[in-house]
């Protein structure tokens, strides 16, 4: 007797699936980026001076972007070739794995230098599955999806970012309650730990969700593609680059104002860990009830109108956002962060079901993924680091820094602009391509 559930039930299963999957992704990733911040230079690279402990920690953090766009071309192989649902159970494996290691790791004062090597290894995996995960749960949600609401369902993974960052903020809220001597000894291994019960809900949900009916499709007709990332690069590295350049502000937005801001309003003005912590924890509440009316807006209006529209916003929003945290007041640091998050999240919503849409189903996932994962390699794990060296070198002031915003929101509408120009053209040639033989 078969315990699939009905396919009328697999849309909405398979949208969960993909919501909860990616929540416990993100938590493990925004928990390495929260402990990366806050302790992970004192622990693993222990020094007198604490700017060069915070950069060696945030070069920890940049090193698992590193291996997501090959994570991302080795899973999109896959993923194209296989189906998208067995990638999804293997990357959150590897995650819990990963996150789980770190917090068992031994810091440098009990092991020496093995304890930053070691967490190299760990984080580097982390970017493994992460750079898999992605493109998976879009396009299970996205290819699951009723006609007319790809951008809806496409979004709902998308709040699996938001949802991770929430329970990791949770988990690492109540461990900075510690003494500080308690927090660098166990503390701050805690939200690590947890991801492993994590791991086994997000398994358990996504076992019970069909494999995407666009692949199956895809398999009945044999149309499977022999190597789609070659053909992907060969056929659509057009539409690669500008998807990548459409991503940007929507990846690296996030680890500015959630990561690089932690540092910068802790280091610069002075703030407790526990009050930011507690003023990003209401800021992501705010983003994760924004993100679905941006998809309706969105499916509502026209995603590329939408997106244009965001991006344009998303360039002039850092610098009320600077204006307001230089109060240290929490009500305005919450609306500044807020004011720019909610911007940047619109994108991030959205942007998924649209750049989805420029590649075929045969090589979807690994468009996607190699896109997205080059995009967050170069501009989302460099962010934390040039915040950090603005923010040194022109000693904490912010207009250099929101300039630094302006200009990923910059690289983002450009993208959007010109993917939206190429998918009208495409559009407009199959409407003019002749039929195919009667044979064919």
């Amino acid at each position: 007797m078969s315990h699939t559930a009905p396919v009328s039930a697999q849309p909405v299963r398979a949208a969960v699936a993909a919501f909860i999957g990616t929540a416990v992704e993100f938590y493990d990733f925004y928990t390495y980026a929260t402990a990366a911040a806050l302790v992970l230079g004192e622990v693993f690279f222990p020094s007198a001076n604490p700017f060069l402990s915070t950069l060696a920690s945030f070069g920890t953090f940049f090193v698992g972007f590193v291996a997501r766009p090959i994570s991302g071309a080795v899973f999109g192989h896959l993923g194209d070739r296989v189906g998208r649902k067995k990638m999804l159970v293997v990357t959150m494996f590897l995650m819990g794995i990963a996150t789980t290691g770190i917090g068992l790791l031994p810091g440098y004062a009990s092991i020496g230098v093995w304890a930053p090597v070691l967490l190299v290894l760990l984080r580097v995996l982390q970017g493994v599955a992460v750079g898999g995960e992605w493109g998976g749960a879009v396009l299970m949600a996205s290819e699951h999806a009723p006609q007319g609401k790809k951008t809806f369902f496409a979004s709902l993974p998308q709040m699996g970012s938001p949802a991770g960052l929430l329970l990791s903020l949770i988990a690492f809220r109540c461990v900075t309650s510690l003494d500080h001597a308690s927090f660098v000894a166990w503390g701050w291994r805690i939200p690590f730990l947890a991801s492993f019960v994590l791991l086994l809900i997000g398994v358990a949900i996504r076992m019970g969700v069909n494999e995407s009916p666009e692949f199956e499709r895809v398999r009945k007709h044999q149309a499977v593609a022999k190597s789609p990332v070659a053909e992907v690069l060969r056929t659509a590295w057009y539409p690669v680059v500008l998807a990548a350049a459409a991503v940007t502000i929507g990846s690296a937005g996030f680890f500015f104002t959630d990561t690089f801001m932690i540092a910068y309003t802790t280091t610069w003005l002075g703030l407790s860990k526990p009050f930011i912590l507690d003023c990003l924890f209401v800021v992501t509440i705010i983003q994760l009830l924004s993100q679905p009316v941006s998809a309706l807006l969105a499916q509502r209006f026209g995603e590329t109108r939408f997106l244009t529209c965001a991006a344009i916003l998303s360039m002039l929003t850092p610098y009320p956002m600077f204006l307001l945290v230089q109060t240290k007041n929490p009500v305005a640091i919450v609306a500044g962060i807020a004011f720019a998050v909610v911007t940047l999240s619109a994108i991030y919503a959205v942007i998924a079901s649209f750049i989805s849409s420029a590649f075929p189903t045969r090589v979807r996932y690994s468009g996607i993924s190699i896109a997205y994962q080059l995009c967050t390699m170069i501009a989302g794990g460099s962010t934390p680091i040039v915040g950090t060296v603005l923010a040194q070198q022109y000693r904490g002031q912010w207009l250099p820094l929101a300039a630094f915003f302006s200009l990923l929101a910059f690289i983002s509408l450009f993208g959007i602009v010109e993917l939206g120009r190429y998918k009208r053209n495409q559009a407009l040639a199959a409407d003019w391509a002749p039929p195919p033989p009667r044979n064919a």
